[in-house]
């Protein structure tokens, strides 16, 4: 059932942490074009136009961050970062947190087949939102918002030298594709104890799918899920 009440919507601004001067703006903003089209004697308002901006107004705020945060790191180090800030399995899992889900306004369709779980959808969500509160309020306060969910997993990712959690992404994939977890065998140590190299390897149903170096088991390990998610790309022609 859409969510369209004052109440309803008062709701998810308490989890946003911010107040709409304009209703209207987040009302567009969870509205999924499914709704609209299915409305066709109503011209409706959808949140596409509103991703586009978002999209934008996130890519600058993390760009200011990450450039007046890290002042020792390279240009590559903070693409790396924006990347990752901006990517879709990021930014859903943060929509997730903020339970945007359970207010988005779906069409029929989107509704039977779980579009409330869906991380395109999530993450397009959220950077509708971000344009909304853009727009209601300026900078600053889509600043805040940004700033506020991203900021803590920017700074862990730099803390962990930059090791992504490819394990969990490789996990899942191995999972709903071959329907096992993968395994890890540790090949070989190098070096002596104060300077160890570690090569791991990843193993689904027996079969290498690859290999990973690193300063420790856990660095290691993730290099290999990374190499391991390419091949399956590569082999299943798949964006994963």
């Amino acid at each position: 059932m859409p969510v369209s009440s004052s109440k309803d919507l008062t709701g998810l601004e308490n989890s946003l942490g911010y107040t709409f001067k304009k209703k209207t703006l987040l009302k567009e903003a969870i509205t999924h074009k499914s709704y609209a089209h299915e409305k066709q004697k109503k011209p409706i308002p959808f949140n596409e136009r509103m991703e586009f901006l978002g999209d934008a107004v996130l890519e600058l705020i993390i760009s200011e961050y990450l450039f007046r945060s890290y002042l020792k790191h390279t240009e590559a180090d903070l693409s790396k970062l924006k990347a990752y800030a901006v990517q879709e399995a990021t930014l859903a899992k943060i929509a997730r947190g903020l339970d945007m889900g359970a207010h988005l306004i779906l069409g029929k369709g989107e509704e039977i087949t779980g579009g409330r779980e869906k991380s395109s959808l999530l993450a397009n969500a959220f950077e509708a939102i971000l344009a909304a509160i853009y727009l209601d309020g300026g900078y600053e306060q889509a600043e805040n918002f940004v700033l506020r969910n991203l900021t803590i997993k920017i700074d862990k990712l730099v803390t962990n030298n930059f090791v992504f959690d490819f394990k969990t992404k490789i996990q899942e994939v191995a999972q709903s594709q071959f329907g096992v977890l993968p395994k890890y065998e540790t090949y070989k140590e190098e070096g002596p104890e104060h300077k160890k190299v570690f090569e791991v390897k990843v193993f689904i149903n027996d079969n290498l799918f690859g290999s990973g170096s690193g300063k420790t088991k856990k660095a290691a390990a993730q290099k290999a899920a990374e190499a391991g998610l390419k091949k399956i790309r590569e082999k299943h022609e798949t964006d994963i």
